[in-house]
């Protein structure tokens, strides 16, 4: 018999490998944090310290969220029902100058880890200020994050290098596999030409991923054409940014002339349908990206504008809405849309030969999702019933990296009592401060 730390037992498994197997009744077979098979059940020579039950179970890869921002946990629903420019400069970025602190930014970012983690995702791209509070959060949960330090101009300053912070918090946290670091020059209206120049240098030399926002409204568009002449994804591009692997978060008003661009060009685009529904910026054309072969993913961003972390609702939303758009209720089949917060995703982060499927040799990050409830049977299709029917509600289990961080629906390495005991604390204190 060959040894194992853990046996998956009975499930369904959906690979979302290159042929996008399902394996009906099959085994999922763990050792050091790395996936060593799959196999029939009962019918292979493995044995495990420990073996899970997955009957009447799908198992999946873990959900990818590539654009995120965890540390506004503490500004859900705050601001809701406003456009975007006033949500930001009335309301979010005037608390955030008056508020943030490292134990602000830690214990928000540890209640969304553990958010997020119960949604069933496993890996975040996220965004924000104080890179190793985040970092130490996400760790401590055992969340797998890719953080950057939010560059915007104006609170940093013309002289900011942000490639040094990133390269020391890279040194830092080598020897912690569930953290990496990233450039975020937040979007062509906080940064200067010079400072995005800047970040596309750091990138190529230092083989950084880039993450920024992009053409999310349609005013950032005429902004951008009435300064410099052209539109973001040209003036980037001439600029010299879109030679740096890139995640564009949002994309929402980007033309075809810009895709022809962008289809030649390392760069993916995180598509974030609730929160822009919810701020009416519009609806990305993923379709139009599609056709031009460009790599989508999706995000949840903030819970400030979203509100939620569920990334099975916002890929159950996004599937069906661009059926509707599209006028074509073939578009975008479930197992299609299932790459978006897997096996895409991962290749928007450049993990893909580590993540976003399952397959020998990956990371053991998997979700055991329960389908015996009355929403859920039966089943005749695995994928078209987690994209239309199955919620983040019935995630039974989540492992990352082989260690399993959510058991029977509950954190494992956090206490959820405590954590919400801490969101009354600073929900109180933001009233007072917003009464001043």
């Amino acid at each position: 018999m060959k040894q194992a730390d853990l046996i998956i037992s009975g499930a369904t498994i959906l690979s979302m490998d290159a042929e996008l197997a399902i394996h009906q009744d099959h085994d999922l077979i763990v050792t050091d944090g790395k996936i060593s098979a799959i196999e029939p059940q009962g019918k292979h020579i493995w044995q495990a310290q420990e073996t899970l039950d997955a009957q009447h179970c799908i198992v999946m890869p873990g959900l990818i969220n590539t654009h995120s921002h965890l540390p506004m946990s503490w500004f859900r629903g705050l601001a809701d029902d406003l456009p975007l420019d006033i949500w930001l400069n009335h309301y979010i970025w005037p608390l955030e100058a008056r508020l943030l602190s490292k134990s602000f930014i830690y214990d928000a970012t540890l209640f969304g880890a553990g958010e997020m983690l119960k949604s069933g995702i496993t890996m975040t791209n996220d965004m924000y200020f104080e890179m190793s509070a985040i970092a130490d959060a996400c760790i401590k949960a055992g969340l797998r994050a890719l953080i950057s330090e939010a560059v915007i101009e104006a609170k940093m300053g013309a002289d900011y290098r942000p490639s040094l912070l990133v390269l020391k918090y890279k040194d830092r946290y080598r020897d912690q596999p569930l953290v990496d670091f990233s450039l975020a020059p937040h979007a062509i209206y906080t940064c200067s030409g010079d400072m995005l120049r800047r970040c596309a240098q750091a990138a190529k030399e230092h083989d950084l991923l880039i993450h920024i926002h992009l053409s999310e409204t349609a005013a950032e568009v005429e902004n951008c054409l009435r300064e410099h002449g052209k539109r973001p994804v040209h003036y980037l591009n001439d600029i010299g940014l879109l030679e740096a692997r890139c995640v564009f978060a949002h994309g929402v008003h980007i033309d075809a002339g810009e895709m022809e661009v962008l289809q030649q060009k390392p760069v993916s685009i995180s598509i974030c349908t609730d929160s822009n529904l919810k701020l009416a910026s519009g609806l990305a054309p993923i379709k139009a990206y599609l056709d031009h072969g460009i790599n989508l993913s999706l995000g949840t961003d903030s819970v400030a504008s979203n509100n939620d972390l569920d990334l099975l609702g916002e890929l159950s939303s996004t599937a069906k809405l661009h059926k509707a758009l599209n006028n074509d209720p073939a578009f975008l089949p479930a197992i299609e849309a299932l790459k978006l917060v897997t096996i895409n995703a991962a290749r928007a982060l450049g993990v893909e030969d580590r993540r976003g499927s399952l397959e020998i040799g990956k990371d053991a990050d998997f979700l055991v999702i329960d389908t015996q409830s009355l929403n859920s049977m039966p089943i005749y299709e695995p994928a078209s019933q987690l994209v239309y029917a199955l919620n983040s509600r019935q995630i039974r289990d989540v492992f990352v990296a082989g260690k399993q961080v959510v058991k029977e629906q509950r954190l494992v390495n956090l206490d959820e009592a405590e954590l919400l005991q801490t969101a009354t604390r600073y929900a109180t204190m933001i009233k007072e401060e917003l009464s001043k």
